[in-house]
């Protein structure tokens, strides 16, 4: 195990920068985000931890890059802003997300739902949801776990043509694996921030993926033409957990973060640390920390405080019964939220 730990000076120039525009730009932040993000280099602070990484196959140690403070954020020609005109994050739901057409539709609204919250001050949009076949992405049977892929690098040029007017980014999830090149295992995500779109899968995320007993396995894949997408037919979709909807949460706004222009963090425990596995991405809290918080605040321009109070409010929405839907046992759907998150949120 090894405690990445950074010095008070160089988190505060991190976060706050020497550049005296910049310094001003900190300084009109208000006086309780101020001691909020002042928590960034307080030795003694429970609310962020240095990074602890455990192995040689955790990110930092397996893919170097450079840190990316608030300056280099700021300064940086590649980094998209979102605009008046082009103010929407849209979803788009590629195959069923859930056993039931009512399960696939509150999932898509549970996940709209967070990114407001989290993304406070952008307009969230869902677009109709769409099968596999109308992407006309090529697809396999991936030779190791012998579950259906799509290709990533495919979708992402079909959601480029898609891309709405007013939209900021287009952000694709599915519950099929993907893979972006004949050469490659698999990938949870890719994402183009030139172009402003993102695909994600949310398939290993389920509890027992890489299970014998899995019910996703395909022994053989009998195709009559390329364009024969029948095998995605009633594939299997696993079920909707706490668990595969908190990583869920974190994949969605970490990669979109991304779109944003934030780096992987190497500051402190962050969403936006880069992970190698599902077990460090386990460990990535859903919170960012101070120097990544002032990267996206500056991004939207929401006031930190009432980012806050929507998050509490979205956590809370958790519980309440849902009006719209009819008693039946099809429609009785209760999907949780991360409640023990609640506690970070309302210590920060």
């Amino acid at each position: 195990m090894q405690v990445l730990r950074h010095s008070e000076q160089t988190l505060k120039r991190a976060l706050i920068s020497k550049n005296p525009a910049l310094v001003s730009q900190y300084e009109k932040l208000d006086a309780r985000e101020q001691q909020l993000m002042k928590e960034a280099f307080q030795p003694t602070s429970d609310l962020y931890g240095p990074i602890i990484l455990q192995s040689q196959s955790d990110w930092i140690i397996s893919h170097p890059e450079a840190p990316q403070d608030f300056e280099q954020f700021f300064s940086s020609p590649y980094r998209k802003i979102p605009s008046p005109e082009k103010h929407s994050i849209y979803l788009l739901a590629i195959g069923s997300l859930g056993n039931t057409r009512v399960i696939s539709e509150e999932y898509t609204k549970w996940l709209k739902g967070y990114c407001e919250a989290f993304f406070y001050g952008m307009s969230v949009k869902l677009l109709e949801p769409i099968s596999v076949s109308a992407t006309r992405c090529s697809f396999r049977v991936n030779d190791h776990t012998r579950n259906l892929q799509i290709h990533a690098g495919h979708i992402l040029k079909f959601l480029k043509k898609k891309k709405p007017e007013d939209a900021f980014c287009v952000v694709g999830v599915t519950m099929i694996d993907l893979y972006p090149r004949d050469s490659w295992n698999f990938v949870f995500g890719q994402a183009s921030l030139t172009d402003g779109v993102g695909i994600f899968s949310f398939a290993r995320y389920g509890s027992n993926f890489y299970s014998s007993h899995y019910k996703g396995t395909v022994k053989k894949l009998h195709k009559k033409s390329s364009n024969d997408y029948a095998i995605f037919d009633n594939y299997f979709i696993p079920e909707i957990t706490s668990v595969l909807l908190l990583r869920s949460c974190k994949t969605l706004s970490h990669e979109i973060g991304h779109i944003f222009g934030l780096r992987h963090c190497q500051w402190l425990t962050c969403l936006m640390q880069g992970s190698n596995h599902l077990e460090e991405a386990d460990r990535r809290p859903l919170n960012l920390c101070p120097i990544c918080l002032r990267k996206l605040q500056c991004a939207i321009g929401f006031n930190i405080a009432e980012r806050y109070k929507a998050l509490v409010r979205w956590i809370d929405d958790v519980n309440t019964p849902r009006a719209t839907l009819k008693p039946s046992c099809e429609d009785n759907v209760h999907l949780p939220k991360p409640v023990e998150w609640k506690k970070q949120i309302i210590k920060e």
